[in-house]
């Protein structure tokens, strides 16, 4: 009996892939990666759902701290949000996800690899690209895309072998994980149409808005309000705990998919969110301007290659080297607020502020600079424009 190594979450796409391959005659082992997103009962949810659908073995990846040390980090250190509005919640996490079963696949020396993504998405592209890297001689089998199967005909064949879940929450695909959760259904497949309320996993339970303040120690994540925390994940878990109940970060993303079609993806991230644009917001004061723009767009192209799943691309490290020695002077507190569906990044404070009153106030006074020194600067910076202008007149030709 073959061996398979089943990338499982629990939802409608694995279970089916779960009965499939039991079917095909398959010994299989699922294994859900914890990236962070899940607790503790949820977990255990999903190892109960693999054992009742007949695995022969199943584990859960802890690639939390894994997740974030080797990837959050730098999309963080990025402000990284696709196409300015997604943080990269499923793109990141799936190639965590993909080397981590890619390992276990080893580990247990599986002849097979096995993941329940449809032949229209990135995922499907993720994974392969991975396993194909890392593990070349094992086998992949993706039954959905190879089957062509739409929703509709998966919970139909679970019926129909008896299989009991919550199908009416079948109809969205929801993936979770720490930096946040995507939300897929018929909706997204249009043009046109939001998502309900009742399709986001996280439901508005407060409306009294409340001010908390981010602590950042070298572009990284470090507290929040009082407390100061080991383990940046902690302080994003702890932050989604409270921002979630604002509803917060809820979005629609559509972008252009690896395999050239446009998509639509809805999304909850409200730590994400909120992390990158406090974050942002003291970068601003303590960057100058030459290290913001050359952030902006090699951070810009990380984002792209990190969603088209070229992690492992060695250009990624050199970017990410760039990345992190700019966070030097990124500490500090930043001050937001937090309100129904919206926030707002009120301030900063930090020793490293370039916004000093030492030097001077926008608009108003000068210290270290005369008008006369002013003058003569403006005169100089604008020498070359002149030159031209004048040579070759006002349009630029003779």
């Amino acid at each position: 009996m073959k061996k398979v190594v089943l990338a499982f979450s629990g939802g409608l796409d694995t279970s089916f892939c779960v009965k499939y391959l039991l079917e095909q005659g398959y010994e299989i082992y699922s294994a859900i990666v914890n990236t962070g997103g899940f607790s503790e009962e949820e977990l255990a949810e999903i190892a109960r759902r693999a054992e009742s659908l007949g695995v022969a073995h199943h584990v859960t990846l802890d690639e939390t701290d894994n997740y974030y040390q080797t990837c959050l980090k730098y999309l963080i250190f990025g402000n990284v949000l696709k196409n300015n509005t997604y943080p990269l919640s499923v793109s990141a996490e799936r190639i965590s996800q993909a080397m981590a079963i890619a390992k276990y696949a080893q580990e247990v020396g599986a002849e097979a690899v096995a993941h329940g993504s449809t032949g229209a998405g990135n995922d499907q592209v993720r994974f392969d690209m991975v396993f194909n890297i890392l593990i070349p001689n094992v086998e992949i089998i993706t039954p959905i895309r190879d089957l062509k199967l739409s929703r509709e005909e998966e919970i139909a064949y679970l019926k129909e072998r008896g299989v009991e879940m919550d199908f009416q929450k079948a109809q969205y695909s929801i993936n979770k994980g720490i930096w946040g959760t995507s939300v897929g259904g018929k909706e997204t497949l249009t043009s046109d149409q939001a998502l309900p309320e009742s399709a986001y996993p996280t439901q508005l339970s407060k409306e009294t808005p409340e001010r908390i303040t981010l602590h950042f120690k070298n572009g990284e994540p470090v507290g929040l309000n009082d407390v100061m925390f080991d383990n940046p994940v902690h302080v994003i878990q702890k932050l989604q705990e409270i921002a979630g109940a604002y509803a917060i970060g809820r979005d629609i993303h559509v972008g252009d998919t690896i395999i050239g079609i446009k998509g639509r993806v809805g999304f909850e991230a409200a730590a994400p969110m909120i992390i990158i644009k406090a974050h942002h917001a003291l970068e601003k004061h303590t960057l100058t301007k030459w290290q913001l723009y050359w952030k902006d767009s090699l951070a810009t192209w990380y984002g792209n290659w990190m969603h088209e799943g070229q992690f492992l691309d060695p250009t990624m490290r050199n970017i990410e080297t760039f990345l992190a020695d700019t966070q030097k002077t990124v500490t500090g507190k930043v001050y937001v607020l937090l309100a129904p569906y919206r926030f707002q990044v009120e301030g900063i404070e930090s020793d490293h502020d370039l916004m000093s009153s030492k030097f001077g106030s926008y608009g108003e006074m000068n210290n270290a600079w005369s008008g006369e020194d002013v003058k003569g600067f403006s005169k100089i910076f604008g020498n070359q424009t002149m030159m031209y202008r004048l040579i070759n007149g006002e349009d630029g030709a003779k």
